[in-house]
């Protein structure tokens, strides 16, 4: 029997690496004879880079940056060593998270030390960029980080505007004369899940920008001087600035610095993961096919990772369970999305700290999964189970 693992991180509990490898402990407690194999899997979002870098085989780079609020903070992002790629969370470098919550104002937040990540990437001899661009503190349409890549951003002064989205409203002209020259040859692929454009009642400053600090008239302000950015990057580069175009306004504009001045690509985060992992040779093999999370609900069956990989699953016709922390009622449209069966691994009556404690995850999952097999494998004995192709 040939079993594929492929579990979502449980957030503030386990990486993806450590909760496939506790499955995969089970179900040997439940027959010693199965072929187990554990890949990483992620979004896109938290814990992407873990999960690529410790399930393929890469390193991990720290680099001091320049943080949102301008102090110095340390940016953890991953080598792929075989294809130069490098992996990063903006997050890291920008994230909500690094901005205490009486300090957060999208008029001063800035992206320039994801700029920073990616040079010191470039430097290393990375030519390949997966980016999540999720969970930022800023609305400065990725201009900081394009400043720290060498675009120029100059008030009608003649002087470079000032860092985040206060910058904007002195914005007179854009220059390219000293981009970064390996830039040209970089290939951004962009971990995005929301199909906001850059301005306007669906943009960035209206839906995202009250989470990071803006107040209705902060809205009022930032939204007409992202679109005045967005009709000078227009003139420079006509093919690819497009201020309308889906995920344009996520992680506030940075979706469209990387589509007008990178020409990334902006796609769903599993599908990024799912590609980069070569997951689907796994499930080719498998007879079955093992996947989770922390919390699975009604937004996994909109497209979560866990759904991401039954769907590829079933275009190979493959049986798919889905092993996880937590399961609300909702969780039952998985059924619908390709999860044959789902279990939730907590026995009984706790604390949510409890059983997010690492140790205590890591035994649930074990337990369950073991348990999960027992039956499969009594299936399997009698005839019942599914074969690949039912």
């Amino acid at each position: 029997m040939n079993i594929l693992v492929a579990m979502d991180s449980f957030k503030g509990s386990l990486s993806s690496m450590e909760a496939g490898h506790a499955v995969r402990a089970g179900i040997l407690q439940a027959n010693p004879a199965a072929q187990v194999t554990v890949r990483p899997l992620a979004d896109g979002g938290e814990g992407t880079v873990e999960a690529l870098i410790s399930g393929m085989g890469g390193t991990l780079e720290s680099v001091t940056v320049t943080g949102p609020l301008g102090d110095p903070v340390v940016c953890t992002y991953g080598i792929l060593p075989h294809s130069d790629t490098a992996v990063l969370e903006m997050s890291g470098a920008a994230g909500l998270p690094l901005v205490p919550e009486d300090r957060r104002n999208p008029l001063l937040t800035t992206t320039y030390g994801v700029g920073e990540v990616i040079r010191h990437a470039i430097e290393k001899g990375c030519r390949r960029f997966l980016v999540g661009i999720g969970g930022s503190a800023t609305n400065d349409g990725g201009v900081g980080m394009l400043q720290a890549l060498g675009f120029g951003f100059w008030d009608d002064l003649g002087h470079p505007i000032g860092p985040g989205a206060q910058g904007l409203s002195r914005l007179a002209r854009i220059t390219c004369d000293q981009v970064l020259p390996a830039l040209s040859s970089c290939e951004f692929r962009v971990a995005c899940d929301v199909t906001n454009p850059l301005c306007g009642p669906q943009g960035c400053s209206a839906v995202y920008g009250p989470q990071k600090g803006a107040s209705p008239e902060m809205i009022r302000e930032m939204d007409p001087w992202l679109a005045h950015y967005a009709h000078l990057a227009q003139q420079l580069f006509p093919d690819s600035a497009d201020p309308t175009y889906p995920g344009s306004g996520a992680a506030g504009g940075m979706g469209f610095a990387f589509l007008a001045f990178t020409r990334g690509v902006l796609e769903p985060g599993v599908q990024i993961i799912l590609e980069e992992t070569g997951l689907e040779q796994y499930i080719r093999s498998a007879d079955l096919v093992v996947t989770g999370e922390g919390l699975l609900d009604g937004q996994t069956s909109m497209g979560k990772a866990p759904v991401g990989v039954a769907r590829l699953a079933k275009q190979f016709h493959k049986p798919v369970v889905a092993l996880a922390g937590s399961v609300t009622p909702e969780a039952e449209a998985c059924n619908h999305m390709g999860i044959d069966a789902f279990f939730p691994i907590v026995k009984g009556p706790c604390t949510l700290e409890q059983a997010m404690e690492p140790s205590a995850a890591e035994a649930n999952l074990s337990r369950t999964a073991q348990q999960v097999f027992r039956l499969w494998c009594a299936g399997a004995k009698s005839g019942q189970a599914p074969h690949p192709g039912n």
